[in-house]
């Protein structure tokens, strides 16, 4: 396993359309291992593969600790209600945006191990889930911004006084 590079922002490979995969190899499960190993270093809550320059629809998402789940070739098969969140993108350090997104999603997937299955989801894990599938399909939570003015910069913790 392996920490790898995460993209920043305007790196063109973010905005590339994933690959399905056809077969899940000895190199996939090897990614999906990089994958969480890169995502948890990072503290972040998921990870596209296009995130880390590989064009396959492969990501991982961990809500909480512990709740790890591994989707490849997600499709999102329903969506239901609406709610506006905050959100923020390893590929997009020191901002945050206001946005839309679905109250209720459900994804269809491959597990690692080639079992299919149907995942229905609420809150942040359905907006995970929204945020990664976008990033398969070359979309950044930028792109769902109904203003410029919704996009905040982070602002820096200030320096403890000396004492």
């Amino acid at each position: 396993m392996a920490v790898r590079e995460i993209l920043k922002y305007p790196d063109p490979c973010l905005r590339t359309k994933a690959k399905r995969v056809r077969e899940i190899d000895a190199s996939v499960q090897r990614l999906i291992d990089d994958m969480v190993e890169t995502m948890r270093a990072a503290n972040g809550v998921g990870l596209a593969a296009t995130q880390i320059g590989v064009p396959l629809r492969v990501a991982v998402v961990e809500p909480r600790e512990g709740q790890l789940i591994v989707l490849i070739n997600p499709e999102i098969v329903k969506t239901s209600g609406q709610r506006r969140v905050e959100e923020a993108c390893l590929s997009i350090p020191g901002y945050w945006g206001e946005l839309t997104r679905s109250e209720v999603v459900v994804v269809r997937a491959l597990d690692r191990n080639g079992r299919e299955f149907r995942l229905k989801a609420t809150g942040l894990l359905a907006q995970a889930l929204e945020h990664e599938i976008d990033h398969l399909n070359g979309i950044l939570y930028i792109d769902r911004l109904d203003r410029p003015e919704d996009l905040h910069q982070v602002e820096a913790e200030p320096e403890e006084a000396a004492t």
